[in-house]
């Protein structure tokens, strides 16, 4: 077990090693939408890429993951087959957001030989994500045009 500043040591340190041996921009929250973020996301139990829509505004929110999810075939198909869809996500804090994501069990932040493991997961997942919101951007965006 770990300090509360060893944990926060251990978090600095993999995220600069990250953006060391991937100096890229990602797209992250700079989708243009507000409250509709890429995200990665690691702790001691799992790494993830996740595309969270957190409006507070229920309806927007729920339009914003049906036009996604209307797109859940060409996203599996064609980008991230692996993808978990879930409208009503509880964060750990009782927010209810909606995620859609990819994951990997069994990896730990605090253990520094997986961290290949999961700066390579991030670049693989995160990529085709950001390459499907660029393909559907305009669609996601127009709320006139609804699924």
């Amino acid at each position: 077990m770990y300090s509360k500043e060893e944990a926060q040591k251990i978090k600095r340190e993999f995220w600069i090693k990250f953006a060391e041996e991937y100096p890229r921009k990602w797209l992250l929250y700079n989708t243009k939408i507000k409250d509709f973020t890429f995200k990665f996301h690691v702790d001691n139990k799992k790494a993830m890429v996740s595309l969270d829509i957190e409006s507070k505004d229920d309806d927007l929110r729920n339009i914003y993951f049906e036009k996604i999810e209307s797109l859940k075939t060409i996203l599996i198909e064609e980008y991230l087959e692996d993808v978990i869809f879930e409208k009503n996500y509880q964060l750990e804090n009782g927010k209810t957001i909606s995620r859609i994501w990819v994951e990997i069990k069994n990896i730990s932040i605090n253990n520094k030989s997986s961290w290949p493991i999961i700066f390579s997961f991030f670049t693989e997942k995160m990529e085709p994500f950001e390459h499907f919101f660029y393909e559907y951007e305009d669609y996601i965006k127009d709320l006139e045009l609804n699924t």
